[in-house]
């Protein structure tokens, strides 16, 4: 089927594009993109007011699929993304059984395409059962398409251990995904350790213990030369760390979320809301601010959501026992929208470059570039739509938002997967 988009500001800094002007999408390529193009048998789309970008790409989310679909399933979440304005999503390996084999890969891969809605890339483990004593079936995974390797949800805690795991992966050309916590430090902790433990009486998580193995995995890319990802840093400190790697030429990347940009330890009260709570823990307010200056100085390379469903029960509880994390993949956009792109502190091009184009980069994905003989993997954002974030508007199968509550301006009305139009006006069409 062919498709029109007419009149949108078409945004792509991959080939300098920054102008209104039309695209024609044939089949599951872009076919044309110039000035008052003609299709007579294209379906008109109306872009006017409208930005036209590559798809969106978040590379850290939890699908819970297998193991944990009272949570979240592969075509649940595959529905929330596209809604959120997602062409394609990186998984995590934490389910049950973990994703350590390409068995595996293969159901994940096998899922998304049953649910026919958005491109999932899911990520292996690290380790077997991510228990950080022996290393995963990497080469199985590879072959099956593992799009990177992680143990997210645990730090590897044995810097022997992770040296094995780099030189490994770096044979394959992919990347090390980390989530970077040493657990003797923040055993027990369920909020950032400082002014907010202290006011609420709870154990603290220092941010040290993210500091620690940052600096630690830094030091293991540069002398096993593996590409390493730094998963949802959330701490001044650590970030310097990445910036002065970066400065050095190690290959070193990493990445920030919506509640650790725009949330801070300071908006948890004693109302104890646990769609606070989550690991990393909310930072301080100056933690925050470094977040978004890394954001904008090129330091930090991708916004992802770290999509962390969890059911009513499991977060309508006593915080110290509620499980750690926040649905994202539906505000993640009108945030970055609402907060840094139409205020003006941030470009559409690096908007762009943050949740489109860095993150295709670094999982070895093919670019999506705005231009003919490319995939037809789009975003329309239209920044007049209003968003009500309530759980009937969340189309995950958890609503466990921290921005519940909240009314954002700005997101995803259009999405194409392949040149398939699966958001239309705000809605996704089922297969």
């Amino acid at each position: 089927m062919a498709y029109l988009i007419r009149g949108a500001n078409v945004v792509d800094p991959q080939v300098g594009l920054n102008e209104i002007c039309d695209v024609l999408v044939e089949g599951d390529k872009i076919a044309q993109v110039g000035k008052d193009l003609d299709a007579t048998d294209a379906t008109v789309i109306d872009g006017a007011g409208k930005y036209l970008v590559p798809g969106l790409v978040d590379m850290h989310v939890h699908f819970r699929d297998p193991g944990f679909e009272y949570k979240e399933t592969i075509t649940t979440g595959s529905r929330a993304a596209v809604h959120g304005g997602f062409t394609d999503v990186a998984t995590m390996p934490n389910t049950s059984p973990v994703t350590d084999s390409g068995s595996e890969i293969r159901y994940q891969i096998e899922q998304a395409q049953m649910a026919n809605l958005c491109h999932v890339r899911p990520m292996g483990a690290l380790t077997a059962e991510q228990k950080g004593e022996s290393l995963a079936e990497i080469g199985d995974m590879v072959a099956e398409g593992a799009s990177a390797f992680s143990d997210d949800g645990h730090g590897v805690q044995s810097a022997g251990m992770m040296r094995t795991c780099m030189e490994y992966v770096s044979q394959f050309d992919r990347v090390v995904c980390a989530h970077c916590e040493v657990e003797s430090l923040t055993t027990n902790g369920v909020i950032n350790e400082g002014r907010a433990s202290t006011r609420l009486g709870m154990f603290g998580w220092p941010a040290l213990g993210e500091e620690l193995e940052i600096m630690r995995d830094i030091e293991l890319a540069r002398i096993t030369g593996c590409d390493f990802h730094v998963c949802h840093i959330s701490t001044a400190r650590g970030l310097e760390y990445v910036r002065r790697a970066k400065a050095e030429g190690l290959p070193v990347t990493c990445e920030v979320t919506p509640h650790h940009l725009f949330l801070c330890e300071d908006d948890i009260t004693d109302a104890y809301n646990t769609n606070l709570k989550m690991n990393p823990p909310l930072r301080t307010s100056a933690d925050a601010a470094a977040m978004r200056e890394g954001l904008l100085d090129g330091s930090i390379d991708c916004v992802v959501t770290d999509h962390a469903p969890h059911a009513a029960h499991e977060k309508d509880c006593e915080w110290e026992i509620a499980y750690f994390g926040c649905v994202g993949l539906e505000t993640s956009l009108p945030l970055m929208l609402a907060n840094m792109v139409l205020p003006g502190k941030m470009s559409w091009e690096r908007m762009v470059e943050v949740m489109a184009i860095n993150p295709r980069r670094i999982l070895r994905l093919d670019p999506v570039r705005l231009e003919a003989g490319s995939s037809a993997d789009l975003t329309l954002i239209d920044p007049q739509m209003v968003v009500h974030v309530t759980p009937e508007y969340l189309q995950c199968k958890s609503k466990n938002s921290s921005f519940l509550g909240l009314t954002l301006k700005g997101c995803a009305c259009d999405v194409f997967v392949d040149g398939r139009h699966v958001l239309v006006d705000g809605k996704v069409v089922e297969a």
